[in-house]
């Protein structure tokens, strides 16, 4: 299993991250290298139990390796396309020098380790309070650890590329003037890999911006808005293509046509389907957000799931208050942002998964962005506490 290519891309990721992390460290006054450092390690757990889980369950990263090796010999840019495809194009060239199939999917489990460093950045730049949730456990540090997240991204396929897309982007469009390697390199992986992914990012860049407290400039703001409204309109004939709707004159009746087939296909074609069709959309969100829970049996990888599952409904139950509503409504376009992207992504996803397994893998790329809406709320909860018993203390240090 392990051979000397393998031991090559090892060291050189290696050395590759300690680097980056060096960087980071000097340019972020809050970055906690150790941290990270330990979280590249759980994550390469997390590569070697998807490898031996690979060995023994349908994955489908062999499927992007095979595709790959077959047009070994072909046109590289046949594979150029959005989607399943792209991930074979970029792993054609590393196979092209001889890289194995093992040295791959650690080179795409370190895209997705990379996708954790940009959402602790996206995290910590726009949160500096520490959150304790459960009585003792830092909430960031919580949310970085979460198993399933890392599971999903530690292989050859679209989980790791897109959640480093996403990160990049999302971390990036806090000042984007200043990060445009970050957001157009984030925005490319994003788009080649879901564009309909694309579309509800930008839609919630915009509606952040336009509803949102910030310090963004109005020329920034003109900027962001208008290469938005460009990027859109441009693609958007691909982004149709992925329900096959670029030629439909009708498209709200032909996407309800194609989210039916698909469910039903999805469901038909695995033991973990649940008949979502007849769902009310609170269950269907529920489902997506929450489920397998412990009554849903799917072996070891569903248990964990569960486990993690019952974490997120705990921490999504600290919302529902009337605080929150007001939050929410005067919260910065960071936050606004991020609610956007986490609905709108959902409300699409849950009209076409059906199918708890892949209901896992859709949804790992979406909910740190509800993550952060609700470790944002938390610590602005917990500043405003912070700030009643300073003039608390000050009014009895008067009075006396």
């Amino acid at each position: 299993m392990i051979n000397f290519d393998f031991l090559i891309v090892f060291i050189l990721l290696f050395g590759i991250n300690r680097i980056l992390l060096v960087q980071l460290s000097k340019k972020y006054s809050f970055f906690d290298r150790s941290l990270m450092n330990k979280l590249y390690w759980y994550h390469l757990l997390f590569f070697i139990i998807y490898y031996i889980y690979g060995l023994f369950n349908n994955s489908d990263s062999l499927q992007y390796y095979a595709v790959a090796v077959y047009n070994i010999e072909g046109d590289w840019s046949q594979l150029f396309y959005t989607g399943t495809r792209f991930i074979s194009f970029c792993a054609l060239p590393f196979i092209n020098i001889g890289l194995s199939y093992f040295s791959l999917m650690l080179i795409y489990a370190w895209m997705g380790y990379i996708g954790f460093v940009f959402a602790y950045l996206y995290f910590k730049e726009n949160i500096p309070i520490d959150v304790k949730v459960f009585g003792r456990f830092d909430l960031l540090t919580l949310l970085l650890f979460l198993p399933n997240m890392h599971f999903w991204t530690a292989s050859l396929g679209k989980g790791s590329m897109i959640f480093m897309g996403l990160m990049l982007f999302t971390q990036a469009i806090k000042f984007p003037q200043k990060r445009i390697v970050g957001l157009v390199l984030g925005a490319f992986f994003i788009y080649m890999v879901r564009p309909h992914v694309m579309l509800f990012v930008l839609v919630g860049v915009m509606i952040g911006i336009l509803t949102g407290r910030g310090k963004i400039s109005t020329g920034i703001k003109v900027l962001v808005l208008l290469a938005s409204i460009g990027f859109l309109a441009a693609a958007s004939s691909s982004i149709l293509a992925v329900a096959k709707l670029e030629n439909s004159e009708n498209v709200v009746d032909d996407f309800q046509q194609f989210t039916e087939a698909s469910a039903e296909r999805l469901e038909s074609s695995a033991d973990s389907g649940v008949s979502m069709a007849n769902y009310p959309l609170p269950l269907k969100l529920f489902t997506f957000w929450f489920r397998p829970l412990f009554i849903d049996s799917l072996g070891i990888v569903g248990l964990f799931s569960s486990a993690e599952n019952l974490i997120y409904l705990l921490l999504f139950a600290k919302i529902f208050n009337r605080r929150f509503s007001r939050f929410i409504l005067r919260a910065p376009y960071m936050v606004k942002m991020s609610a956007i992207v986490f609905l709108l992504s959902s409300f699409a996803l849950t009209f076409v998964m059906s199918n708890l397994g892949i209901i896992m893998r859709q949804k790992s790329m979406v909910m740190y962005f509800g993550f952060f809406v609700i470790y944002y709320f938390l610590a602005q909860e917990k500043w405003q506490q912070i700030k009643k018993d300073k003039q608390r203390i000050n009014s009895m240090s008067v009075s006396v």
